[in-house]
């Protein structure tokens, strides 16, 4: 049947035509099948000088076998507090991990920014962390020193319980922004200093003027869009700090 798996037969007349030294297209046209089937079916099977109907038949008959079984449609998980598929948030914080590593940061770091994020409260203890995440504490320690040198995350002493707790607060997005642009004028005024001394009229001294210039306007860009977004949170009730 054209279309349908090659049974034992098909395979004997695949063998016959290699052995005549037919090309996979008229070995194809034979079966009326296309000549992909045919080409798959004897690569997979040992190739043009080795292959056997015989055998290539126990092989694919042992490969259906082993196939592992379709599961079955995953059950709805019950509801958080708030209403939500349990099972849907937990596939997002995958998924938002998945971005944040792909765009650059460290995959533990990226999974402990994506709890910390995807949590209703913002804020979570090392050991809350270890058991969401299933990792070490030493784990957690470093990626929240990483992130905080960021600016993505801060440290916070519980009196009560005597632990600390790692927080991800309102205006996050305001303070990272504010480090990129002081790393910008850091940047600017060092490429700056390089064109002074290798010479404004040389190629070096060119190239680092250009580069002084860039990061200054990135910079000033950056600072302006980043106070803008400060008066429209700050007009929504709340106040990032500067």
């Amino acid at each position: 049947m054209p279309g349908g798996r090659l049974n034992h037969e098909d395979r004997g007349q695949i063998a016959a035509g290699l052995a005549e030294g037919l090309q996979y297209a008229e070995i194809a046209r034979r079966l009326d099948r296309p000549t992909s089937t045919i080409s798959r079916e004897v690569l997979h099977n040992g190739g043009r000088h080795a292959y056997r109907a015989d055998q290539a038949h126990r092989a694919t008959e042992g490969r259906a076998r082993r196939r592992k079984p379709v599961r079955p449609p995953r059950a709805t998980s019950t509801p958080d507090a708030y209403g939500r598929d349990r099972e849907a948030v937990r596939d997002f914080e995958r998924q938002f991990t998945e971005t944040m590593s792909r765009t650059g940061l460290p995959p533990m770091m990226a999974r402990v920014l994506s709890c910390l994020m995807t949590s209703d409260a913002g804020e979570l203890t090392a050991a809350e962390l270890v058991q969401r995440l299933e990792v070490s504490p030493a784990s957690i320690s470093k990626a929240v020193g990483y992130l905080g040198q960021l600016g993505l995350v801060r440290r916070e002493r519980d009196p009560r319980r005597r632990r600390e707790r790692y927080v991800i607060d309102d205006d996050v997005w305001y303070r990272a922004c504010a480090r990129e642009v002081q790393i910008c004028e850091t940047w600017a005024a060092s490429a700056k200093l390089g064109a002074e001394v290798l010479g404004a009229g040389t190629p070096a001294g060119t190239r680092l003027r250009q580069m002084g210039e860039f990061f200054t306007l990135v910079g000033r860009d950056m600072a302006q869009a980043a106070e803008h977004w400060r008066h429209i949170f700050a007009a929504q009730g709340k106040s990032p700090s500067g």
